[in-house]
């Protein structure tokens, strides 16, 4: 069986039209997991969305062809091609993906856990690791074949050096700022704009901002719109049209913006993907 909650904290994302909204994803082959790890994959036709939910084993899940964005609590994760998710047993956590993508992933039995992981966390997937992940999803594997692969699969699962999470307020001071993000993150009003609208001064609201997030409230909206910016591009959409959507006045001007969160440019991260 699996866990589920009826809130993640923070607000809501803004829905595409069209999306599927489904529950969770159960356990392929029943639960508890039999083998050391089980994986599965599926690619929804349209853009799909999880309710809130937990698992009670580990988890990796990861797309293709595509991005998937997860909320744990007051962090917001997302996960572009050739990088994946994993989410340790009780984690509560929704997800999207995009239309079209590929998704994929990997259960753990309990104990069995990679070495170097202390909680949710952003892992690459290499060539490798996801040739091993995708060879144990056949199901004519004799069982020294699937030890040797799982064994192989311990060996190279690792966090990922750069660790990339949208910190989400949680504070009643800012959170319709946050909201207000969050359904249009090309919202252009500014710290004196929303001092006024919510009957505070923009020294509170910076200072909140800074308290809650670690980050100042236009490091704390550039964060957002790159997360944003992701999954559009992972549909297809251009820079251009990309920065247009967002709130830039220029294509360089969110080339800028988005090497400054992720430390690379938009195009170099799509063919690393």
């Amino acid at each position: 069986m699996t866990a589920r909650a009826d809130d993640l904290g923070l607000g809501a994302w803004l829905r595409d039209p069209g999306t599927v909204v489904r529950r969770d994803v159960g356990l392929p082959l029943g639960d508890p997991v039999p083998e050391a790890i089980v994986a599965a994959s599926e690619t929804p036709g349209a853009p799909t969305e999880w309710e809130p939910h937990a698992h009670p084993v580990d988890e990796l899940v990861w797309v293709r062809g595509g991005t998937m964005t997860s909320r744990i609590g007051n962090r917001l994760f997302t996960v572009p091609a050739g990088f994946g998710l994993w989410l340790p047993a009780g984690t509560v956590h929704g997800g999207r993906v995009t239309a079209g993508a590929e998704l994929h992933y990997a259960f753990f039995a309990l104990g069995r856990v990679p070495a170097g992981f202390g909680g949710p966390a952003l892992v690459v997937i290499t060539p490798l690791l996801e040739a091993l992940l995708v060879r144990l999803t056949r199901a004519d594997l004799d069982p020294a074949a699937r030890e040797r692969t799982e064994a192989v699969v311990f060996d190279v699962l690792v966090p990922a050096e750069r660790q990339f999470a949208l910190e989400l307020p949680g504070d009643p001071r800012i959170d319709a700022i946050a909201e207000a993000l969050l359904a249009d993150p090309a919202d252009k009003r500014g710290l004196e704009e929303w001092a006024e609208h919510l009957g505070a001064s923009d020294r509170t609201i910076s200072r909140a901002f800074r308290t809650a997030t670690g980050l100042s409230f236009a490091q704390w909206r550039q964060a957002l719109r790159v997360h944003r910016a992701l999954a559009m591009l992972a549909e297809g959409a251009d820079v251009r049209d990309v920065a247009e959507r967002l709130g830039y006045a220029q294509p360089s001007t969110f080339i800028a913006a988005f090497r400054r969160v992720l430390k690379v440019t938009p195009g170099a991260l799509a063919k690393r993907g």
